[in-house]
């Protein structure tokens, strides 16, 4: 059995908390529906075990490990924190942390109803997270740059998933982007991966980020993106005067990459429809309605 085929269960969890954190293995523990690159297991109440299943690389949990703690003083919603550290070992060759468990039911499985309240949420939290980023942040090799350096991935979506009906119309909303004046400011903090799968929703609304892997310092139109992709439509207008940051020219670049992002979402349903290993069947009718909302507007 190789690494990537390891069964991640309940007793395996229990196993290496025994084996690494003692004090915490009385705890109970619940398998997390969803995940790919990593698996979740709630861990009491308060806690979660992420555990590396096939992420090639444990790049993305020490990513997290080594600067969760940095942003998330900061950050006004809760984030996933890091609180105890498992090391690869006979019983599973893989990193896994034990971090704090953000509470509400992801958006995939969720809905906003309140959708001003939201917009508000989601601008107050990428102003809060869109700081100039220390020296030593990461730097992403396949997101956080001008929308012209992605014109493969982009087509590669477009010619996977399009619908005929709009793909001109989804072509000039990228031809734009890619036309659009780069971002002149330092590089900032971005999350990187907002999508209805990385954040969490109760009562309503937003109330809480997860999963940042992929977490970069780069373009912030990376996450403002995020307008057209997580927001009800009719509310873009109201996250962007409440960011307050965002000139023209991010606006464009966002709405090209929330155009392309919704065409990734829906391609991850294609593959779920048609039993792919990762493929994720609900996130298909989201991307659809995602790209309904950037065709629109602000």
């Amino acid at each position: 059995m190789t690494d990537t085929e390891i069964e991640i269960t309940a007793d395996l969890v229990r196993e290496l908390l025994e084996e690494q954190h003692p004090d915490l293995a009385g705890l109970a523990i619940r398998e997390v529906a969803g995940g790919w690159g990593n698996q979740m297991w709630r861990l009491g109440d308060e806690l979660a075990v992420r555990m590396q299943r096939m992420d090639p690389t444990p790049e993305l949990q020490l990513k997290e490990r080594r600067w969760l703690p940095v942003l998330a003083p900061r950050l006004p919603l809760p984030v996933p924190t890091p609180v105890r550290f498992g090391e690869p070992s006979e019983c599973f060759p893989k990193h896994w942390t034990v971090m704090t468990w953000v509470p509400g039911e992801p958006l995939d499985h969720g809905s906003i109803s309140r959708g001003v309240h939201a917009a508000d949420t989601l601008a107050g939290f990428l102003r809060a997270l869109h700081v100039e980023a220390l020296a030593e942040a990461p730097i992403a090799t396949d997101r956080g740059a001008h929308p012209k350096n992605y014109t493969d991935g982009f087509e590669n979506f477009f010619q996977a998933v399009a619908p005929d009906d709009i793909a001109a119309d989804v072509r000039a909303v990228w031809e734009d982007a890619v036309s659009a004046r780069a971002w002149e400011g330092p590089p900032v903090w971005v999350h990187g991966d907002l999508h209805p799968a990385n954040v969490v929703v109760s009562d309503g609304t937003l109330s809480g980020i997860v999963d940042f892997g992929d977490m970069f310092a780069g373009d912030p139109a990376w996450d403002l993106a995020a307008a057209w992709v997580l927001l009800p439509a009719g509310t873009a207008s109201r996250f962007f005067a409440m960011y307050a940051h965002a000139d023209e020219a991010a606006i464009r670049r966002a709405r090209g990459l929330a155009a392309m992002k919704s065409l990734f979402l829906m391609l991850m349903g294609q593959n779920g429809d048609r039993g792919l290993p990762g493929g994720k069947p609900n996130w298909g009718p989201a991307g659809r309605t995602a790209l309904d909302r950037v065709l629109k507007g602000v």
